[in-house]
């Protein structure tokens, strides 16, 4: 009986977790925010504590399982429309190379050494940094590459949300005044931009559509 007992939660709580990472959304492991991780390994934790248990009740797990699924939803829905909130959550891409010069200060602030890089560069068939024109590290942890051999028309993220990347925009080499002409051009301002971006010495940007 009680073997039964552990085979039937142990395929209950296969199907929850199931069912709770297609309502918390299409992710790959990889790709997964730190509050993503920390709900996941307190899901996986709790549904092996009941396992464990089985002569406790069932719901004193699902419960809290279905309280973090909703907390995490709500951050989630949250941080979608407020790029501070999820700056605090998920944290911002860094800037590990920047026109092939690698940015040390940058990289003791994510407590992110030379092996670390030297080994993503690796994975991705890189022999040395000077090949490198960008890289940056995602906020998932993974390292985006931009070689010099490739195009190196790397769309430059400016404005996100509303909020203006005063440290891209000096990557550019331009100013806020340069920024302002264009802005008017458009007929718009900063806080009524949604996504911008510099490529090919343009300017592309997308309005938020919320605004009228």
């Amino acid at each position: 009986m009680e073997i039964l007992t552990v085979v039937f939660r142990t395929l209950l709580f296969y199907i929850i977790i199931a069912l709770v990472y297609r309502f918390m959304g299409k992710r790959e492991i990889g790709e997964l925010s730190i509050m993503d991780l920390i709900v996941s390994i307190l899901i996986a934790e709790l549904a092996a504590m009941s396992i464990d248990k089985y002569k406790d009740s069932i719901f004193i797990t699902i419960i809290p399982i279905i309280a973090l699924v909703i907390v995490q939803i709500v951050v989630a829905k949250i941080s979608l429309k407020n790029a501070k909130t999820r700056e605090v959550i998920e944290g911002e891409p860094s800037v590990i190379i920047n026109r092939g010069k690698v940015n040390f200060e940058e990289m003791l602030k994510q407590r992110y050494n030379l092996d670390d890089l030297l080994t993503q560069l690796r994975e991705k068939s890189i022999k040395s940094i000077e090949e490198v024109d960008y890289a940056i590290l995602e906020t998932s942890g993974k390292l985006s590459v931009f070689t010099k051999g490739h195009d190196k028309s790397y769309p430059l993220p400016l404005i996100l949300d509303g909020k203006l990347d005063d440290e891209a925009l000096i990557q550019i080499g331009k100013d806020r005044k340069w920024l302002d002409k264009n802005l008017e051009e458009n007929n718009t301002v900063i806080e009524n931009v949604f996504y911008a971006f510099y490529k090919n010495n343009n300017l592309f940007l997308i309005k938020d559509e919320n605004v009228k």
